[in-house]
């Protein structure tokens, strides 16, 4: 299996590149930036790509950036997002695309061999990797009692759908509502769950997580 490498920081991305060399991947690209990959992912598509959020110039969302272009320009790519630390915002993102073959891993990972293949592969299939740390932040938000009982049966049914990962479209269509109907739905179902919209949470996962959860 063919993979892509990049992080600014030269003596992780070295460290990383030689882990997976160990672990019998071959690594095609190493490279500091997110121009750099896209420009080695057009010019020789690896099978994964192993990318860091945070590079230059403003070390803020660029490796993100460059992965959700990767997703979007080269679908069969896998793409496993690195991070320094639990940002459940970036992970939720993935999650709400629908991503497929997509991961969001700490870098605290990375020293577990075992686990960060088993990573590179599930992405390489198609499958989608949130690290534990990410979902024990999310499901430890304990409530004394369960808000799913305020929910109406039509409001579950629309949340049972949206839990499949469809849309809003699709659950009209699935429940034979009108998209404006869904909305409501939707809207009511966010409101019971006190799910309020805020930047480190997605309110669709979350009710998702509750229902799933439950």
């Amino acid at each position: 299996m063919r993979i892509a490498v990049a992080d600014d920081a030269v003596l992780f991305r070295e460290g990383l590149s030689r882990l997976l060399a160990e672990a019998g991947f071959e690594v095609t690209a190493r490279v500091g930036d997110g121009p750099s990959l896209l420009a080695q992912v057009r010019a020789d598509p690896p099978d994964v790509v192993v990318v860091d959020i945070r590079m230059p110039p403003t070390h803020t969302t660029e490796g993100l950036d460059a992965a959700r272009a990767i997703h979007d320009d080269h679908p069969a790519i896998g793409v496993l997002v690195l991070s320094a630390h639990v940002e459940a915002a970036y992970a939720l993102q993935l999650i709400e695309d629908g991503a497929v073959g997509a991961g969001y891993l700490l870098k605290e990972r990375v020293s577990d061999l075992g686990e960060l293949s088993d990573a590179v592969r599930r992405v390489a299939a198609g499958g989608l990797v949130i690290d534990p740390s990410v979902v024990a932040s999310l499901v430890a938000r304990k409530r004394l009692r369960n808000p799913l009982d305020d929910l109406t049966d039509r409001e579950r049914d629309v949340l049972s759908v949206m839990a499949e990962g469809r849309s809003n479209q699709a659950i009209s269509e699935r429940l034979h509502l009108s998209p404006k109907t869904v909305e409501a739905y939707v809207r009511g179902v966010f409101t019971k769950l006190g799910l309020q919209q805020g930047a480190d949470d997605n309110r669709r996962v979350l009710a998702v997580l509750a229902f799933l959860g439950r």
